[in-house]
């Protein structure tokens, strides 16, 4: 379940999130394994170490102890995060209107009127 305070998800930091992108993808690893997927620039290894706790602390991370050694595994699936995080984005600038989101990426050139018209048809079909 996604950290939340007050009915308002717990957002990640960009920091945050890279580490969470890895997690996802790999699905459990240590500090190590952890920076290794990470792109160049690579942060420091105690940086890396640092975030995960944080996570863990904000209960998007988990962990199993090996001795002195801890694997991290994700505790928020990437897909109830972004639903969460999308339903706050939703709510606060959109006032809970897709079609008013839609709109917004339509006129910000974000997206095509293919991908609208494709949005809008997944609506209509209830997916």
């Amino acid at each position: 379940m996604v950290a939340v305070s007050k009915n308002r998800i717990q957002e990640l930091t960009r920091a945050e999130l890279e580490i969470m992108q890895v997690l996802w993808r790999i699905g459990a690893g240590v500090v190590r394994d952890i920076l290794e997927e990470l792109e160049a620039p690579k942060p420091a290894y105690n940086t890396v170490s640092t975030i995960v706790r944080i996570l863990e602390k904000k209960g998007f991370v988990g962990h199993k102890a090996y001795g002195k050694t801890h694997e991290y595994y994700p505790l928020v699936t990437k897909d109830d995060y972004a639903r969460r995080y999308m339903d706050q984005v939703l709510s606060s600038f959109f006032g809970g209107s897709v079609s008013r989101l839609v709109s917004f990426f339509s006129e910000h050139k974000a997206i095509s009127v293919e991908e609208t018209d494709a949005i809008l048809k997944m609506l209509r079909d209830g997916r």
